[in-house]
């Protein structure tokens, strides 16, 4: 490296015109990852220490770890741009590690995208935490691996103490997953991080945002046949397993389905019977951001 800058600084010595060192495609993309997503991580710290939170809402709404605000009915919350506000912490989710924390911002706040696609094992990924107090610190890495039966996102982007809360992030800035815990013998990171998908935070909005710490534990049922995990009492998409009828129909996260071949769906038993009796082609209908249409599904 010495002999590069020693040769760079003869040539511009000399007379030559010199060379500027263009960003690569993966620096490029880093930097306007962080750019547009750590204004909205924030420090939490609560009676039991401190971590990271993702502001998933302008007006103040903010997706945690259970973990970090465990046993608090108010946090305090320190966001990007260095006020200090209370937040109140309006709903848990221990099953999922997540909690919702609500504060009342001067002014909007800049906010995180809830992923729709689905995630893949070998993009790239974005972790933006606290790791030790040091603030909105980012590290890169891939998708390592997707848990087939609980969905949790593996990842080898460096997580440590105070990540915890943090967004896990896709190369568009979209929130993927929420950071949790690391796979460590001693206590430090190894590369095996764990994160709550998206579709998990989504659920836990709809059940709990704007109620008093309440707890919205919800089951999960998995239609195998059609490659989706659901949440079975609103019938909407937690997860689409990849290179799955689901997947290749355009099904994601977050869709809510309404019927199955012009019949109104109302549960999970009614679904697996109709796959079941099903040889070949289904019709669903689908709700996604308030819109409803048909989607065909190639079993």
């Amino acid at each position: 490296m010495k002999k590069l800058v020693y040769a760079l600084a003869l040539v511009a010595s000399l007379g030559f015109p010199t060379v500027a060192f263009a960003l690569d495609r993966d620096e490029s993309a880093s930097i306007a990852v962080y750019e547009q997503a750590s204004k909205a991580v924030v420090t939490i710290r609560s009676r039991g220490g401190s971590g990271t939170g993702a502001i998933i809402d302008p007006g103040g709404l903010i997706i945690t770890n259970n973990h970090v605000v465990r046993g608090a009915r108010n946090v305090e919350v320190r966001t990007a741009d260095g006020r200090t506000y209370t937040g109140a912490v309006r709903s848990m989710d221990p099953q999922s590690d997540l909690a919702l924390v609500e504060i009342r911002p001067m002014g909007t706040l800049t906010s995180l995208r809830l992923a729709n696609s689905a995630a893949r094992v070998g993009q790239r990924v974005y972790a933006i935490g606290n790791p030790f107090g040091l603030e909105r610190t980012l590290t890169v890495g891939i998708l390592s691996r997707i848990n087939p039966d609980s969905g949790d996102l593996q990842t080898d982007a460096a997580l440590n103490p105070g990540n915890s809360g943090g967004p896990l992030l896709n190369s568009d800035g979209e929130l993927i997953g929420v950071n949790k815990a690391i796979l460590s013998a001693g206590g430090g990171n190894i590369g095996i991080g764990f994160a709550t998908p998206a579709p998990r935070v989504r659920q836990l909005v709809a059940a709990g945002s704007g109620s008093r710490t309440r707890t919205a534990i919800t089951p999960r049922t998995t239609p195998r046949r059609l490659g989706v995990v659901l949440d079975p009492q609103t019938l909407m998409v937690l997860e689409v397993q990849a290179n799955s009828p689901a997947e290749r129909s355009g099904l994601v996260p977050g869709d809510r389905l309404l019927g199955i071949n012009n019949a109104a769906l109302r549960s999970p038993v009614q679904l697996q019977q109709a796959l079941e009796g099903q040889p070949a082609n289904l019709v669903l209908t689908v709700e996604r951001e308030q819109r409803v249409g048909r989607v065909k599904v190639e079993l």
